[in-house]
């Protein structure tokens, strides 16, 4: 997910400018226009199109390329590796434009010339231009770093996504944290970009993935930890989610790559946010058994079972546990009949002695209840249950899932669950 800073970079031509997002450690010659060209138009003599459209090593023509700025598609190669096709034949910088696919998600890299990467809809209209111009021309800016971006948070397009694939009751993702173009520390021992052709060596990089994002949430926990010694890793967690926000800084729902509004299964709870973390109110705890007794609703066998629990397990047998009783944070029920479904969730009081009700969000087309609707806790560390009924009203728009939230509130804090709804049709 992004972060509210850019690295901006922007290509200048005839018809407008278009900001992208760079960290070239070299710049063009300012008041120079350069020729523009469609890497296409510039493939070698034995290239194929796509190789030439994506700038493949080799794949240019240093007669065609020389002095100019090339436009490369994203795509299959790394993007400073497209940069590095570019330099080797002879272009002045590049332009790095995303596919369909790939949408609004723009990352500043540490490219090996003058260079900026440009989003899709950007991308359409300089191609326009390039295709519609007899002699186009641009130039791109120096990066420069701008705070404050909007929107942001938005999913990135390389963002793992839902559903669950192996054990649909739960959640996945659980959580989404800042990953792209983030400034980190950088091992001296490889280059900015980790490619074989790159010899540069820095102490700070910017980098994107969960390589980022992973980061962001672990020193989280690790406050949490701090903080309370005493509380499990479900508890952590469940801290985490709870409190995570589904808005963007314009207050609006957060977005994906294609400034289309994202869902539960692209950024799970939300945005992770650090200070509400720290008072939760509430959290979904979990022990040894509950995980047990999870397995056994899954049917594990008896082998199993004394593998995970080092010795042999009995799984409860009058009032077995069901797949969607874990105790987790979100709550997922999958293949809802005209009968209904029912979640079972217990939460626990860290925080003071208090009154919470239940608000709750209803997924399109499903009719929920919450049993009993107000919760009472005399003393930290209290735990009370309750019942999550789905109803489906309307299948067809729940039956390629549909998405609410229930949130328990004192009126100080507010501890949201997702909720994740697939009806049969």
């Amino acid at each position: 997910m992004n972060s509210p800073r850019s690295f901006l970079a922007s290509i200048y031509s005839c018809i407008r400018s278009v900001q992208g997002q760079s960290l070239s450690m070299t710049a063009l010659k300012e008041k120079t226009l350069y020729p523009l060209i469609d890497s296409v138009k510039a493939a070698a003599a034995n290239a194929t199109i796509k190789d030439a459209q994506l700038c493949m090593m080799g794949a240019l023509d240093p007669a065609k390329v020389k002095g100019k700025i090339v436009v490369c598609l994203r795509g299959i190669n790394a993007r400073v590796a497209k940069g590095e096709a570019v330099k080797q034949a002879g272009g002045a910088g590049m332009v790095l434009a995303n596919d369909a696919s790939t949408g609004n998600e723009i990352i500043a890299d540490a490219h090996v010339l003058p260079a900026t990467h440009i989003k899709y809809s950007d991308g359409q209209i300089l191609y326009s231009y390039l295709n519609s111009t007899k002699n186009p021309t641009g130039f791109i800016t120096k990066p420069a770093t701008v705070l404050g971006t909007k929107p942001a948070p938005f999913m990135a397009a390389f963002s793992s996504q839902g559903p669950n694939t192996i054990t649909p009751e739960i959640l996945k993702p659980d959580i989404t944290a800042p990953g792209v173009s983030v400034i980190a520390a950088w091992t001296r021992s490889n280059s900015p970009t980790d490619l074989e052709f790159d010899k540069r060596r820095v102490a700070f990089n910017s980098d994107s993935g969960t390589s980022m994002s992973c980061p962001h949430v672990s020193g989280v926990v690790g406050l949490l930890r701090t903080l309370y010694p005493d509380w499990s890793p479900a508890a952590i967690k469940s801290a985490i989610m709870t409190t995570a926000t589904e808005m963007d800084n314009k207050g609006e729902l957060i977005l994906n790559a294609s400034s289309l509004p994202s869902s539960p299964f692209g950024y799970g709870a939300g945005h992770i946010s650090p200070a509400r973390a720290m008072n939760p109110g509430l959290v979904y705890d979990l022990g040894d058994a509950d995980y047990l007794d999870f397995l056994c609703a899954l049917k594990y066998n008896s082998t199993v079972m004394a593998m995970f629990n080092g010795a042999p397990y009995t799984c409860p047998g009058e009032a077995p546990r069901a797949v969607t009783d874990l105790n987790y944070p979100s709550i997922t029920a999958v293949n809802v009949t005209a009968a209904g479904a029912t979640a079972r969730r217990r939460v626990k009081n860290v925080g003071r002695p208090g009154t919470y009700r239940s608000f709750v969000i209803e997924p399109a087309g499903v009719a929920v209840s919450v049993n009993p609707p107000v919760l009472e806790f005399g003393a930290k560390g209290e735990e009370k249950g309750f019942e999550v009924q789905f109803q489906v009203k309307n299948a067809a728009l729940a039956k390629n899932y549909s998405f609410g939230a229930l949130v328990w509130t004192n009126g100080r804090q507010f501890v949201r669950s997702p909720l994740v709804v697939h009806a049969l049709a």
